[in-house]
């Protein structure tokens, strides 16, 4: 019984693994303002990012300044404005601005909010490269208007279904976790070979690690397989690989947690058999 009673014990663990840092990862990495603009913050860098942004802004302000003959030069002007400015730290720090504010309506998406779209308001954006444009002395650039322009870069047809698990994930929290190690312990103590009973522990660790990485890259597939034609994929993909870049590097860590106890464990038995 206690051997039937440790393998049930492993196998929720396994199960777990993957369950329990998706609920870390919601309570704490989305749930936190400051975690979730340090995690979109590299985006700035991406290109794929940098030109969904210049190109949805640039089509915002086209043809909003008003510069009589001279409107299809500045309109030029102002697109190499905004991709010239997408490079600089000034950018970055609208950029880290835009996501700090859009936390509330990305948190309000994924539980109580209406829609099915993921947005960034591009407005602190605009106004930085108002003032950026307004300091270097280019022409009409004080006329450029701030405005409130949301960018789409993701869009689900299900969303609404899916609030209600984020929910019960962010309950859980760091409590599926603890639970997890707590059921983790107990499969070892309870086991009658304790050290098989590491063994096999680790590898239902790894094994959950695994499960872990196959189930983000196949959410992967599938958001970017819904996405409607006109959302970009490619900045699509950046935002996904940089929201969900804390359970990879989770299932990195236990993975190798999990090979590190059990080849401990199976060493630790080849040399006590040793003469």
């Amino acid at each position: 019984m206690r051997t039937i009673l440790s393998a049930v014990l492993i196998v929720l663990v396994t199960l777990l693994v993957p369950a329990s840092a998706v609920a870390y990862w919601a309570d704490r990495e989305l749930g936190d303002a400051d975690r979730y603009t340090a995690t979109m913050s590299p985006l700035a860098e991406d290109p794929a990012v940098q030109d969904l942004v210049v190109t949805q802004a640039t089509r915002a302000l086209a043809g909003q300044i008003d510069a009589g003959p001279f409107q299809s030069g500045v309109d030029a002007l102002l697109g190499e404005a905004l991709r010239s400015f997408a490079g600089t730290p000034a950018y970055r720090t609208a950029w880290d601005a835009a996501n700090r504010a859009a936390h509330a309506a990305f948190l309000d998406a994924l539980t109580t909010g209406d829609g099915n779209a993921v947005t960034i308001d591009l407005a602190p954006v605009i106004a930085q490269v108002k003032e950026e444009l307004v300091d270097d002395g280019v022409p009409f650039a004080d006329r450029i208007p701030v405005t409130h322009l949301s960018v789409e870069v993701m869009e689900y047809d299900n969303l609404g279904a899916l609030r209600k698990g984020f929910r019960m994930l962010q309950i859980a929290g760091v409590w599926l976790p603890v639970l997890t190690l707590a059921l983790a312990v107990a499969a070892i103590a309870v086991a009658v070979r304790r050290r098989r009973a590491v063994i096999a522990t680790g590898l239902g660790l790894a094994i959950g690690a695994g499960l872990l990485w196959i189930a983000v890259d196949l959410c992967r597939r599938l958001t970017l397989d819904d996405l409607p034609a006109d959302v970009d994929r490619a900045a699509a993909g950046a935002v996904y690989d940089a929201l969900t870049a804390f359970l990879r590097t989770t299932a990195w860590v236990v993975l190798a947690v999990g090979l590190a106890a059990a080849l401990t464990a199976w060493v630790a038995g080849r040399v006590r058999r040793t003469p």
